[in-house]
């Protein structure tokens, strides 16, 4: 069974969502994780989560959105991830790439967002683009005044640096269609690289669909391509992938377990 560590099935309503959810279980996708990207919206994709034995939720700010309200107090965020089928925080983190909020509010609330995942004792799903190095900085600070904490680099498309420094802080490196690009040869260098049991594997639905579906809309079922090109990159079967991936996903997000 495939876990999608990372996707947004707020996307997909009524019917349609039903008929993702069934393509995804056809494909070998037994669970996903839905994730919530304000904090206006984590009721609801904690219902949804709620409503199907199989999806889990997240609750957190996207950095696109960090600049909408102020800071959310750490606990606050905690509080919010205290449901059953809550199992992480986030995403946050750092997007240089777009700049939509301004730069220091983004960074506050990626510190906000670490701390209430230490509240919590949930994992952090972080997004990270063009801000490799104020990511690797900033985990390594909060580690420093607050101590340890389970983190997610979500999406990876980032530097070899910022992966080994995040295994090295005790992180985990998740994988989207990404991946399957042709011009990922890079990519598929650093996800060969990784030790195994870092490894998560998502869609990040509905973006970044994989080939042979890249430019359409990505969906969970989609899943299968990216893994079985991951598979390929470590000398495993698809099988074995998946079983590596899941357990993984197990250790990390400890309420799915």
């Amino acid at each position: 069974m495939l876990v999608d560590s990372h996707c947004h099935l707020d996307y997909f309503t009524g019917d349609e969502l039903i008929a993702v959810l069934a393509r995804a279980a056809a494909a070998g996708v037994g669970e996903m994780v839905t994730i919530g990207t304000r904090l206006a919206q984590s009721a609801e994709i904690a219902r949804m989560a709620e409503a199907h034995a199989n999806l889990w939720s997240t609750v957190g700010v996207h950095p696109h959105n960090a600049a909408e309200l102020p800071v959310p107090a750490p606990e606050t965020i905690a509080e919010m991830a205290s449901g059953q089928r809550v199992i992480g925080i986030g995403e946050s983190g750092l997007d240089y790439f777009y700049d939509t909020a301004p730069r220091d509010a983004q960074q506050a609330s990626f510190r906000a967002h670490i701390r209430a995942a230490r509240l919590a004792g949930v994992p952090l799903c972080i997004h990270a683009r063009d801000a490799d190095a104020d990511i690797a900085a900033i985990l390594r600070d909060e580690r420093a005044q607050g101590g340890d904490f389970d983190f997610l680099l979500h999406c990876f498309s980032s530097s070899r640096q910022l992966a080994e420094d995040a295994v090295e802080m005790g992180g985990y490196i998740s994988f989207s269609g990404i991946l399957t690009f042709p011009r990922s040869e890079a990519l598929r260098g650093i996800a060969r690289a990784l030790p195994a049991e870092r490894l998560l594997v998502e869609t990040d639905a509905p973006y970044l669909a994989p080939v042979p579906y890249r430019g359409k809309r990505n969906e969970p079922a989609h899943l299968a391509h990216t893994a079985a090109v991951l598979a390929e990159q470590r000398g495993l079967t698809p099988a074995a992938l998946a079983e590596l991936t899941t357990a993984n996903f197990r250790r990390l997000f400890r309420k799915a377990a």
